[in-house]
């Protein structure tokens, strides 16, 4: 398996002839998607979706119904392109097994409505991997990678060192980092690396276009 971060909460990942890639938006580099198989969003926002990412790749786009509707709505050159998927669904994308989990965004605020979101669960030969979009719904099974948000404006530091311990994995590599100076971030990977090594888990935040 080959995992490249390339900004914020874009990742790619490779295993042996096939690679998806997940949540390339706006803070992302365009490059995430070069090469891509198939390109897999967890929610409507910016950050995470953007149409000019999805117009550089001739890829399959899977992702959730809302996503479906803005792609529809703004950018349906590429709507013949995407497939809807449903909490719980599975399927297979080359030599990777992917399954949909959870249904929900993380509050915001409770005066705001809630987002749709999917995380997904991919299974690499016997390493599994698993990327929560923006909430801290966890895949319920063990997992060996977990893409751990570390800064959020619906999440405190606390939430998610105690999300990235009830889902266990062996290793955390940080996601969603963009929203924190590099002051903050600093401040985060300190608490993340000292909490979760307490539980002998490992913590790691890669710069962008680098490879676990």
């Amino acid at each position: 398996m080959r995992l490249t971060k390339f900004g914020h909460a874009a990742v790619r990942i490779t295993h042996e002839d096939t690679t998806v890639v997940l949540d390339p938006g706006a803070w992302s580099e365009r490059e995430a998607v070069e090469g891509a198989d198939a390109v897999l969003i967890t929610h409507e926002h910016a950050d995470h979706y953007h149409p000019d990412h999805l117009r550089a790749t001739d890829a399959p786009i899977y992702t959730i119904g809302a996503v479906a509707a803005q792609i529809r709505e703004s950018a349906p050159d590429i709507a013949e392109r995407v497939t809807v998927v449903s909490p719980e669904e599975t399927w297979q994308l080359g030599s990777i097994g992917v399954k949909a989990i959870g249904e929900l965004h993380a509050v915001i605020h409770p005066e705001m409505p809630r987002f749709n979101n999917s995380g997904y669960l991919f299974t690499l030969g016997d390493t599994t991997v698993f990327h929560p979009g923006d909430a801290l719904t966890g895949p319920g099974v063990p997992v060996d990678v977990l893409l751990a948000p570390v800064s959020a404006p619906w999440m405190r530091a606390s939430e998610g060192i105690d999300f990235a311990r009830s889902v266990g994995a062996a290793r955390n590599v940080a996601i969603h980092d963009a929203v924190y100076s590099p002051e903050g971030l600093g401040f985060a990977d300190g608490l993340f690396g000292r909490l979760l090594g307490a539980r002998d888990l490992d913590y790691v935040r890669l710069a962008s276009g680098s490879d676990l």
